[in-house]
């Protein structure tokens, strides 16, 4: 009980700080989207690797790269799209429409699952599927009236799209060690936008708060959730995480005003309500399951 209450609290942690993504980033002033990019996944490889260093040093950090294999850079490319994507999608949509979609990704990675490996998919999940699909497509359906860019609501779907893509292969291979994979997922960012962007010279007041928005933001919500998640039930921490699209939004509305669409609002709510009665409808059914015997 205590690990799985500490487990709870790192998870916890893990989407609060992930949440202030969007505060922080509606504060920049850096005209290229890529050179955001490429600092922010700087500060949040070297915040990466510097936990690393100190918690397993030299060789034992060399052997996690070494051990994650193609599973892992499967992973890190994932984490490399979603990252990169969020910021690219800040310049055309609002946060909430980035986070709600996000609501949905532990259903998204279901119908992926079954699509990719034919994993089976009970009724209960498919309906949640369904429902899900619904709310994306009402907040899409902003898109066509002209008042939100298409172009935006196309990165918000490609976000939720990788991360789903991460957790899939995550489940597939769970051995893989989630802090390389993700500290190799912001260098190939990083790679990527250097090769992208125009300049990378930035004032110190973007620096500090691209630094912020890497080591503290993106980094240290990863270091949280990579060692969280490992002591919840995973149903549990879907529903933890569900804190970072909720206090999102509320945190860029309270500090830049930035009010939601009402189609936004329509659409998060309808993945926000399938998600939470899928994961009631689990919580049930482990309940409800028989426990299995202890070994003499």
């Amino acid at each position: 009980m205590h690990d799985e209450r500490r487990g709870l609290l790192l998870v916890f942690g893990s989407a609060v700080a992930w949440s202030f993504g969007g505060a922080i980033a509606r504060y920049l002033t850096v005209p290229d989207s890529w050179a955001v990019v490429f600092w922010r996944s700087i500060a949040a490889a070297t915040f990466l690797l510097a936990v690393m260093l100190w918690r397993e040093g030299w060789q034992g950090t060399r052997k996690l790269f070494l051990a994650m294999g193609l599973p892992g850079l499967g992973v890190g490319l994932c984490f490399a799209i979603a990252s990169s994507t969020f910021v690219m999608a800040m310049q055309y949509t609002t946060i909430a429409n980035i986070l709600l979609m996000q609501a949905g990704v532990p259903l998204i990675a279901a119908l992926v699952s079954f699509l990719v490996f034919r994993e089976r998919v009970d009724v209960a999940t498919w309906v949640a599927i369904a429902v899900v699909i619904l709310g994306v497509a009402i907040m899409v359906s902003e898109s066509l009236t002209g008042k939100v860019s298409p172009m935006g609501d196309g990165l918000s779907l490609l976000v939720a799209l990788a991360f789903a893509g991460a957790t899939v292969i995550t489940r597939r291979h769970a051995q893989v060690g989630m802090m390389p994979a993700v500290c190799t997922g912001t260098i190939m960012a990083a790679v990527a936008a250097g090769s992208l962007m125009g300049s990378a010279v930035v004032s110190p007041g973007n620096a500090a708060l691209l630094f912020v928005f890497g080591a503290l933001n993106l980094g240290l919500g990863m270091a949280l959730f990579v060692r969280g998640v490992r002591l919840v039930p995973a149903a549990l921490a879907a529903l933890i995480g569900v804190a970072e699209p909720v206090l999102g939004p509320l945190w860029v509305w309270l500090v830049h005003g930035e009010v939601p669409n009402a189609r936004t609002l329509l659409g998060g709510a309808v993945v926000f309500l399938a998600l939470l009665a899928h994961l009631a409808w689990q919580f049930r059914q482990q309940r409800q399951s028989p426990a299995m015997p202890m070994p003499d």
